[in-house]
């Protein structure tokens, strides 16, 4: 999917919510454990439910592989639904993944060709070689980890180097890489204050935001600060939707609490005339 592809997706849906696939079989309804694939059935129903409220999924890697194989099927078997059912939808594994050379080629062939992902977020703290193997798939999008929403953020993003916090470089230097017209960046919702600078470094990229909802960040917040013109940004939300309900009625709820926050998106759209 290219850029202006979802861009396009965000105006026709007036959203720009993506939802969190973060699905924990501790967490998802009783009744659901019992099923042959218990995961991929919690997730097509969420999915069924709330596909016209969102514009992307975002599953989280460490939630299928903690399952082992099995897990890593669900995570197939996930993402095969999407693409043959929903095509529209932007799809982002967030696996964190990051190193150098033919690895980090590995690593994107992983998820770009043999799942066929959209996207990936990566941690950037080894450098131009552990990144631009990324960028070079064309119309595949790398998430760069810039500023994000955890307290730990504090240990080493905000340090200053040489007079720069240490995000600002590393937005400032993967500018430079070669395929950088694919590249996002992920800003925790907890840090929308920091969204000023940032625009000031990456005016139009898009920005992937965790932490809206049960982490505590503001969507409006993040509006006044971040949204770009055009638009540049996808608010995540896991937790609140998927597990708006335990019982029989998860779908459902999931459906209520995904459209809540298409709602107050499209109200940020409007008033701002991005639609």
């Amino acid at each position: 999917m290219t850029t202006q592809e979802l861009v396009d997706q965000i105006q026709k849906k007036k959203s720009f919510l993506c939802i969190g696939l973060d699905t924990d079989l501790d967490k998802i309804p009783s009744h659901l454990i019992n099923e042959e694939d218990p995961i991929f059935s919690f997730n097509k129903a969420i999915i069924d439910a709330t596909h016209h409220l969102c514009v992307a999924y975002k599953p989280n890697v460490a939630f299928y592989e903690a399952y082992g194989i099995e897990g890593w099927k669900s995570l197939e078997r996930t993402i095969k639904y999407l693409n043959d059912n929903y095509p529209e939808q932007f799809t982002i594994a967030d696996a964190k993944r990051g190193d150098i050379g033919n690895t980090s080629t590995r690593y994107a062939k992983a998820f770009f060709e043999n799942l066929n992902f959209d996207a990936l977020t990566i941690a950037p703290y080894m450098g131009r070689d552990s990144v631009e193997p990324f960028l070079s798939f064309e119309n595949k999008h790398t998430i760069l980890l810039a500023l994000t929403s955890n307290a730990g953020a504090f240990d080493f993003q905000t340090k200053k180097v040489e007079g720069t916090e240490l995000y600002k470089e590393v937005l400032k230097i993967s500018k430079s890489y070669k395929g950088a017209d694919n590249l996002m960046y992920v800003v925790g919702a907890t840090k929308a204050e920091y969204l000023t600078k940032i625009r000031e470094i990456v005016p139009t990229s898009f920005l992937l935001v965790p932490g809206v909802g049960a982490q505590g960040g503001s969507l409006e917040a993040v509006c006044k600060y971040g949204i770009s013109s055009n638009i540049g940004l996808l608010i995540n939300s896991s937790r609140g939707i998927l597990y708006a309900s335990s019982g029989k009625d998860f779908a459902e709820a999931a459906q209520e609490k995904a459209l809540q926050l298409q709602s107050k998106m499209q109200e940020e759209l409007e008033k701002r005339n991005l639609l």
